[in-house]
Parts: structure tokens; sequence; C-alpha cells
């Protein structure tokens, strides 16, 4: 009926327009702008000369291949990981967390599948009111997350979100295979997103999936059918066509990247920082070479921290605010890919602030071991080739692709 109200979140809301004689008017867009921001990295920091004690490798190897020195090793959870995140966004945003209406947590690595994760972030933060759903597509869990959440603030489901990029991959990380072995870390981001009339935040957004080639990458040993096949949980064994990933990953993220621009009429000289998926130095060259970028228009974390799947998007995000990167007004580029195998590519249009309104004190309890150390305590406990071998050596049935 003309004029009746809309009742969203169990609170009546206007119609988007009113009548009036022959007039109509229109209640302007919404838009989901970014409002805070803050990353959480373990302290443990894992060297190629670390991981040349226990694999056939070395740091030259390494470093020519994938552009990686040096990685991350978590001693708390992904969840906790999360949980300083979402404070310190929250802090910079100057958002009490007793007001926030949704929690997204991306993530492919999460402690528990029932219950999940975003509600035990929900409930360390104490944000009561919020919505609290996972999202896993793996590495561009961050960047799918990010376009719900934008999404759902632009219909009016809610005003405001925080969005979390987390990976604890060293737990189920195989670590006798040096073809994986050597790529990934862990970390956590999170953002936050905030109702605003102003055409600012992701204003454009390509996502994708290249499905037939989701059995380039994939990790046997985690999810419910490998129950009763004697599969000891933490045993893992990781399907991985390396070629055929770079070729995929950069095919899909340079078309999702000239699809998004193109569609918003926007050239490289446009766009001011690009903030891709950190999955290796050369796939990054390549997509920004295809997008017709210089490098010294991309921020690089992929040195320091590696692979973090889900996070690397959202961590390079907070670095490059921290280091003054991400102007007033400027447009940035968001590529990515991940497992599946998904892509992304997302604009985002930056508001005037680039500093925080506020610091959490919250921080990690203190890391009483090395990352070696660390990695040493989960290979002992490891045995994918031994007792889990059998039932890692076969697809799990119903999986589309045996």
């Amino acid at each position: 009926m003309a004029g009746a109200l809309r009742f969203v979140n169990g609170r009546a809301r206007a119609p988007p327009w009113r009548l009036g004689g022959s007039r109509c008017t229109f209640r302007p867009m919404t838009y989901a702008a970014i409002t805070g921001w803050g990353a959480c990295m373990p302290p443990a920091v894992l060297t190629n000369d670390d991981l040349s004690t226990f694999l056939e490798t070395t740091d030259e190897w390494i470093r020519t291949r994938t552009g990686m020195r040096e990685r991350r090793v978590s001693h708390v959870s992904g969840m906790e990981l999360s949980i300083i995140s979402a404070h310190r966004a929250l802090a910079c945003a100057g958002l009490d967390p007793a007001d926030v209406e949704l929690i997204v947590y991306g993530s492919c690595s999460n402690e528990e599948a029932v219950p999940n994760s975003a509600s035990g972030v929900q409930a360390a933060l104490g944000a009561t009111r919020a919505a609290a759903m996972d999202l896993n597509t793996a590495c561009t869990s961050f960047l799918y997350g990010l376009t719900t959440a934008t999404a759902m603030i632009k219909t009016g489901v809610v005003k405001n979100a925080v969005v979390i990029g987390v990976e604890l991959i060293s737990k189920y990380m195989d670590w006798s295979d040096r073809s994986v072995a050597v790529l990934f870390g862990d970390g956590a981001a999170a953002v936050v997103l905030q109702a605003t009339d102003a055409p600012i935040g992701v204003i454009g957004s390509v996502l994708g999936c290249d499905a037939l080639s989701r059995r380039t990458l994939r990790v046997r040993g985690i999810g419910v059918g490998y129950a009763g096949r004697n599969v000891t949980i933490g045993d893992t064994k990781w399907d991985f066509d390396g070629q055929a990933i770079f070729k995929r990953a950069v095919h899909g993220m340079s078309e999702s990247a000239a699809r998004v621009m193109a569609e918003h009429g926007v050239t490289a000289a446009d766009v001011d920082l690009v903030v891709p998926h950190q999955a290796n130095l050369r796939i990054i060259e390549a997509v920004a070479k295809y997008a017709g970028l210089p490098m010294d228009k991309v921020m690089l974390t992929v040195e320091r921290y590696g692979n973090m799947s889900s996070a690397t998007v959202p961590v390079a995000l907070v670095e490059a605010l921290d280091e003054g990167r991400v102007k007033p007004g400027g447009l940035l580029l968001l590529p990515g890919f991940g497992g599946g195998l998904t892509y992304a590519s997302l604009l985002v249009r930056w508001g005037d602030r680039v500093t925080p309104l506020g610091v959490s004190d919250k921080v990690l309890p203190p890391c009483t071991r090395t990352a070696l150390e660390m990695v040493n305590e989960i290979r002992a406990y490891q045995d994918p080739g031994g007792r889990s071998a059998p039932g890692l050596s076969t697809l799990v049935a119903g999986t589309c692709d045996g």
C-alpha cells in the first residue's frame, strides 16, 4: 500500500518515497562508508631460514619464487585475533560495540563449525544487538564479506557492520609439504562500515567463481566428509597445482578488475592504490601489469606476512592507512582470488577521514615461544603420510570432482 510503513529489525520505517499530489520525493541513496579499521598480527615470526631447518629449501628458493621472506605463526586462536582486530576497528570508528548491528567473520579456518565464530566475536565484544554470520570463500572471504555487508547496509537491513578477515592456517598446514608450507601465515584484520548518504565505500563489485578449476586447490582432512575415515584432526593433505592456480589467479583477478573498472568508467589513471590479495609477488605483478598500473601504486605485505588467505587484503589495507598511502577521497582497487576458485574485485571510494577517532587498549597475551618452536610442536603430532594416509588418499564422495 502506498505510504505504508516497512518494518526492519522490528522497527517501523517510512518508505523511500512519499506521494503528495503529483509530486514524488525519493530518499537519498544509502552507501556504506569504511569508518574504522584495525589489525592484529601475531608477534612470532617464521623466517625462510627457519623453514629450511625441516624442509629441503632455502631462503633464496622461496624468495625468488614467491617474494616471501617471513610469515607469522599465532600463539592464540583465530577468534582471539579477530576480537582484538574488531576492538581496534570499533575504537577507530568511535562506535560502541553495543551499537553494532552485524558481524561478518570471513575465514576458512574456524575453530568450530557449530557454534559459528562470529557469535563468539559478538559475545566477546558485548555486541548483543548484532546479527552474526560466518562466510567462507577461502582467500576472498573478506572481499565477499565486505560486499555482503555493504549490500545489507544499502538495502536498509542494518545501519553498520564489522567485517573480519582472519586465518589460522598454521594449525592445519601440512608442514611436510614444501609446495604449501612456505606460502602461508596467520593474521587478522577488521573494518567497520556505517551507513552514509555520501557516495563512498564500496562503489563497485565483481564476484565470480571458476568452479571447473576447484580441484586445483583442496585441503583434504577438513570437513564432515572425512568423519569415520580414521583421519586425525590436524592431519591434512593439500592438492595444490601451483602452475594452474597461478594462471587462473592472474586471469580471475585481472578480468574482474577490468570489468569493475569498465562498469564504473574508471581507468588505471583514476586508481590511487591497489590493495590486492597477497598470494605471490609474481601474481601481484602480473595483475598490475594487465591493469596498466605501476607497482608504486600497489600495496605489498607479501614479503613480511606471506599468504594469510582472507586476512591479506584487510591487513594490507590497515597498513596502507597506517603508512599514509590512503588519501582522503582516494579510489582503491581490491582484487583477490581463492579456493573454489573464487575471485573478486572491488572499487572503494575512501571518505575524508584517514586517521582513527580512538585507540583500543586491547592486546594479545604474551607469546613465550618462537614461531619455529610452535611449528615443531604442530609437526610432532602430525602424521598425514602414516595413520591418516588411507583416509586422505581418496576424494570424499559428493564433491563433484571424482
